[in-house]
């Protein structure tokens, strides 16, 4: 996720200096704050909220209370990731579900904001979680947007109702109210209706949404609202908060925004929370908004918890189990690799799930390097070997390993990376899944401890880096450069390209 990149980078430099220092002073409280204040504003903070902030972690620095177990550095990081997470909202909350069914959402906010897209992420979303959601196309002013929700409703399979064709025709008042009487009579729990927006906060615009919430009683108002747009967030909140009121919100273009000032603000201007966060163009972008964890990801101490629930929904438990049981007894092969590849695809970018990493912001620079099409081609190389080829790879003497090149689409030594890394990569899981600490080439065993009772030889190491995030990638092959390192799976840089 791009968005607080650079409110992370400045925060992460302001406390830099505090590491060599054995106790906070009162020059030294103020100078950290001052700094933060800087890295807010620059990230288009609202101002009242900066005040606000700064005020709270200047007095929790200055005061008794401070955790003297921590170091100066750790004790602000605390006191930041405390005050970060109140500001963004303190508790995740859930949706708020109807006793008596159909649960009614509405989605207002500006045109550009993304809510036809969002309208399509929350209804798959809500999908996968068992309910039976219906779209409701009540912007009948933006021209293909009654068809572009016609589209999201397919993509996500879920119900579409759609009475008028748009484009300027329909009555959208009417229409909401028909969408959950359809809603009711067809048996689906939750209505999802999309407004229409306008390119500025204007009367028309809020009298209908007005007039919409007004005969459909929605349990819920989402407002929809650009990442990106910055110090107008807040202005554009506060009028839809005055106009339509609503109930909570949904930051949409979050990992095109380095700032992110929207989401540092829009609640604490408002007081209502961020319920949703969209992450990308696909209907898969989108995430429950957790402050706990996302204050986390501003300040680099990672978000192990999302990365874990992702691969929970994504990893088959009875597979990893057989998986196990084949690291023990030596039966992994090129098949159980390939499928393992296809299942992590399902989890998103690497790139996404690597910054979930602490210490990921460590190593940006190889994050951003990482080439995800590297995984299609591992699949590549695979799917061009015969069934006994993968499941006995020595077999694959050199003319095997040629045709299965040409066959491919990549060169003999991209083959013989590959199954280099497979092989180093099942000795490595079968030492795990005995219990055993994993021998990475160039840097020992995990953990730095040898095997029980067995002295490890001395020999001279490859140079380390003090990021356990970081280190970790390079010894993976995710971090580019060295010789005989390749890269992620095995692969090198394909011919033809740097």
């Amino acid at each position: 996720m791009v968005a607080f990149s650079s409110l992370s980078e400045r925060l992460m430099e302001t406390f830099k200096s505090l590491r060599q220092k054995g106790k906070l002073s009162p020059a030294d409280v103020d100078g950290t704050v001052r700094d933060i204040r800087r890295a807010l504003l620059e990230s288009d903070v609202a101002l009242e909220v900066v005040k606000s902030f700064t005020q709270k972690v200047r007095a929790r620095a200055l005061s008794d209370d401070v955790n003297k177990a921590l170091n100066p550095a750790q004790q602000v990081v605390s006191i930041v990731n405390d005050e970060l997470i109140a500001i963004l909202g303190g508790e995740t909350r859930s949706l708020s579900f109807a006793k008596k069914p159909p649960t009614v959402i509405m989605l207002a906010g500006l045109q550009g904001s993304g809510k036809t897209t969002l309208a399509g992420k929350l209804s798959k979303w809500l999908r996968a979680e068992g309910h039976t959601p219906v779209l409701v196309a009540c912007d009948l002013q933006r021209p293909g947007a009654v068809k572009q929700l016609g589209v999201m409703a397919e993509q996500a399979g879920v119900a579409f109702f759609a009475p008028e064709p748009g484009d300027g025709v329909g009555d959208p008042v009417a229409v909401a109210q028909a969408g959950v009487a359809y809603a009711k009579n067809k048996n689906h729990d939750v209505v999802i209706i999309d407004t229409a927006g306008r390119l500025g906060v204007d009367a028309d615009m809020m009298n209908q949404a007005a007039k919409i919430r007004k005969v459909t009683s929605p349990d819920e108002v989402l407002f929809v609202i650009d990442s990106m747009i910055g110090q107008d967030a807040v202005t554009t909140a506060q009028a839809f908060s005055q106009g339509v009121d609503f109930t909570g919100v949904v930051l949409t273009k979050l990992d095109g925004d380095a700032k992110g000032g929207a989401a540092l603000s829009v609640t604490g201007v408002t007081g209502r929370p961020i319920l949703f966060a969209s992450t990308g163009e696909k209907l898969d972008d989108f995430e429950v908004f957790h402050p706990d964890r996302m204050a986390s990801r501003i300040l680099d101490l990672g978000d192990i918890l999302s990365l874990i629930e992702t691969a929970q929904k994504t990893f088959d438990q009875e597979q990893t189990k057989e998986l196990e049981a084949k690291f023990l007894s030596d039966t992994f092969t090129l098949n159980d690799f390939l499928g393992q590849l296809q299942q992590i695809k399902k989890m998103g970018s690497l790139g996404s799930m690597l910054g979930m990493l602490p210490g990921a912001r460590g190593m940006q620079e190889q994050i951003d390097n990482i080439d995800e099409k590297e995984l299609g081609r591992t699949e590549a190389i695979i799917q061009s070997m015969t069934r006994a080829e993968r499941i006995n790879p020595k077999l694959l003497n050199g003319s095997r390993r040629m045709r299965i090149a040409k066959g491919s689409g990549m060169t003999v030594t991209d083959v013989n990376q590959l199954v280099t890394r497979f092989e180093q990569a099942a000795k490595m899981m079968k030492t795990v899944a005995k219990g055993g600490v994993p021998q990475i080439p160039g840097m020992g065993p995990v953990g730095g401890g040898g095997g029980k009772g067995k002295k490890t030889p001395k020999k001279k190491a490859a140079p380390r880096s003090g990021n356990p995030a970081k280190r970790a990638a390079e010894a993976l092959g995710l971090a580019s450069g060295g010789s005989g390192q390749g890269s992620s799976f095995g692969l090198g840089v394909p011919s033809g390209e740097n």
